[in-house]
């Protein structure tokens, strides 16, 4: 077959620990990520070229080098050249339903779809650890994005230990939809802030990974219990991008004075979500943020935390 269309989730974060700086550059982190029914459709096709062709219906979407789909296909072809030689050139469309800027790894996501995809089409029978090890090559979310579902995520946030599946609650997303927040400049400030409370030796960052395993989250996961996850959900991120955001920590504001599980901005933002037990629920407080908040720059979206990551599209 040459062709393959792929369904490519986000996430949210439900805890986001920085624990101190790393060798690489980046931070220590301890976070538990979660899959949602929010996803891209990624389209891959062959084209017959030595290309990597990169289209979207979004024109605020980069469609270069600089695109992490164009990343992870170039990736692959530097990892397998014979089957790029064989196979040739993949045109990429993505379909976006993800906003940009938001906190909700959709740039990982549709990275993460490109990859499965082109091991379909290039016959290479990689498994899903070879798949994620390509995957953080290009990106901190794209292993975990591979796999999806629940997950603890340590390291820079590539390495996973799987959790039970959320599949019975929902979730709330809300978002300025020209309000974008940069990874990089988050993790910076937080960075100019904070760095006097970072962990340093080996046994102390051991110690702080540990903490999270047998954390009251993971408790909250384990036993199905959704106000107790919503009482747990943490960010260290809200306390710098809040402060200078404050159209966000006005959206984070008025979701909280609503009948939620808990509420809290996804990843560096600018996404804030509340959690919910059903989705009549999360309808209803839809309706009441809107009307909180009616303006028409808000996006707001309902959905449910699910059980997995890249899959074929039926």
């Amino acid at each position: 077959m040459h062709s393959y269309s792929l369904i490519a989730p986000a996430k949210i974060n439900l805890y986001l620990e920085i624990i101190g700086d790393r060798p690489d550059g980046y931070h220590e982190l301890a976070m538990i990520l979660q899959s949602i029914d929010l996803a891209d459709r990624i389209h891959l096709r062959s084209n017959g070229t030595e290309a990597i062709r990169v289209q979207c219906d979004d024109p605020q979407v980069p469609v270069d080098a600089s695109n992490l789909a164009h990343k992870a296909a170039a990736v692959m072809k530097e990892a397998f050249p014979e089957a790029f030689r064989r196979y040739g050139g993949v045109d990429i469309m993505i379909y976006k339903r993800i906003p940009m800027g938001a906190g909700l790894a959709g740039g990982s996501t549709n990275a993460a779809a490109v990859l499965v995809g082109l091991d379909l089409m290039w016959n290479l029978g990689l498994t899903q650890g070879e798949i994620q090890e390509l995957g953080g090559r290009i990106g901190s979310d794209v292993p975990f994005c591979v796999a999806g579902g629940t997950a603890i995520a340590t390291g820079r946030g590539e390495k996973l230990s799987p959790l039970p599946s959320l599949e019975g609650l929902y979730a709330v997303l809300a978002k300025y939809q020209s309000l974008p927040v940069s990874t990089v400049w988050a993790y910076k400030s937080y960075r100019e802030h904070f760095q006097s409370t970072y962990v340093s030796d080996d046994e102390s960052l051991i110690g702080r990974r540990q903490r999270v395993h047998a954390g009251a989250m993971v408790s909250a996961i384990l036993h199905q219990d959704g106000a107790k996850i919503g009482q747990q959900l943490h960010n260290d991120l809200e306390k710098v991008v809040l402060p200078a955001y404050p159209l966000v920590a006005e959206l984070r504001e008025k979701l909280a004075q609503l009948d939620t599980l808990g509420v809290m901005m996804s990843g560096s933002g600018s996404t804030v979500f509340a959690l919910t037990d059903s989705l009549p629920q999360a309808e209803r407080i839809r309706q009441a943020l809107r009307e909180l908040l009616p303006d028409p720059h808000l996006g707001i979206w309902t959905t449910q935390l699910i059980g997995g990551g890249i899959r074929l599209e039926n």
